[in-house]
């Protein structure tokens, strides 16, 4: 099968640091590949995969809209010269990059890693449209933009393969929290919740830029970080991810947002740490009884963390690669692809 799989440019497929939603787009490229499929990607500059690359754009997060303008008159371009060149278009980028081939007869996945606007979603589907399905990364996610549409809840995935299982931790493991710094996140939750419980608490994860989280983290988190029992490790690649996930007794996800997802969570359950969460937006789809303890309240998550030892860590593991592993999640796409006939 030929597969165009489709990644707004900003940053590389995959990114050399920050950019969970590129690592998925590179894992799936990879996975279709490995499966034999012929995979062009059309993405960034500086993306690759096994397959074909095709780089469009810069590279540049705060890029103008003249320059994002720009970037879908090339998709525009290439999906009209190649259309009849692919059995799947495979979306991650923006909607409108569709139009093109909208009630063309190729198959066509939309696929959503956030909140959806439903205003694009109910201009899409007045038009004359074809072999469309849109899917979103959980339940919770779908909910947001299923308003018009075939919709579907298809989970995010990473490859269980390069994460490896630690079955036991000391008792004086630490805590961790994993994630971009910004407020609703909640590390100074996870903060409180070690100082309550008297556990170390490892940090890692980007300093947002944006003038209000910036802020939040100098006022509010970095006073607190004191080396010794709240450690900032910084921005972590993915050997130091899976080092300190698998060293840490539960990592806190201590939201004030509705998460679409929350890719960190299976990162952990991968290294056989269990998840302690705050029930908000997906995690109740993510996180079960072998995998973390899900919490409605601070006082819960405190006393989550003195008893979050009682998960078996080798089946924390196992139950999340059943479920989230790239074979299985890759594999739930292509049914979709095999199902979505005229």
């Amino acid at each position: 099968m030929r597969i165009l799989l489709i990644m707004d440019p900003g940053i590389p497929v995959p990114p050399k640091e920050y950019g969970g939603h590129e690592r998925l787009v590179y894992l799936f490229a990879e996975e279709y590949a490995r499966l034999g499929h012929n995979v062009t990607l059309l993405a960034g500059p500086e993306s690759h995969c096994s397959g074909k690359t095709v780089a469009f754009g810069v590279n540049d997060l705060t890029r103008s809209k003249r320059q994002r303008i720009k970037e879908v008159r090339f998709a525009w371009r290439f999906l009209r010269k190649h259309k009849k060149s692919f059995d799947l278009i495979h979306n991650f980028g923006r909607l409108v990059y569709l139009l093109p081939v909208l009630n063309h007869p190729v198959k066509k996945i939309m696929t959503y890693g956030r909140p959806v606007a439903q205003r694009g979603i109910r201009i899409i589907n007045s038009l004359p449209n074809r072999n469309l399905v849109f899917t979103a990364c959980s339940d919770y996610c779908v909910s947001t933009g299923n308003v018009a549409g075939t919709w579907k809840t298809v989970y995010n995935a990473i490859d269980f393969s390069q994460y490896q299982l630690k079955e036991k931790v000391s008792n004086d493991a630490p805590l961790m929290f994993l994630g971009r710094l910004d407020q609703v996140k909640g590390v100074h939750t996870a903060i409180k919740v070690a100082h309550e419980t008297g556990n170390k608490l490892l940090i890692g994860g980007n300093i947002s830029h944006t003038k209000d989280n910036y802020n939040y983290f100098k006022t509010e988190i970095e006073p607190q970080i004191d080396g010794k029992q709240i450690i900032y490790a910084g921005a972590l690649n993915d050997d130091q991810k899976n080092k300190y996930l698998g060293e840490a007794k539960a990592l806190l996800f201590p939201i004030e947002w509705d998460e679409p997802f929350g890719m960190v969570m299976i990162e952990a359950m991968a290294c056989g740490t269990p998840v302690i969460a705050l029930k908000r937006g997906s995690v109740p789809e993510v996180v079960d009884s072998e995998t973390g303890i899900i919490t409605g309240t601070f006082e819960e998550m405190v006393s989550a963390v003195k008893i979050v030892n009682k998960i078996d860590r080798k089946r924390c593991r196992a139950t999340a690669e059943a479920r989230f592993d790239i074979s299985v999640i890759a594999e739930q796409y292509l049914n979709i692809f095999n199902s979505n006939a005229e």
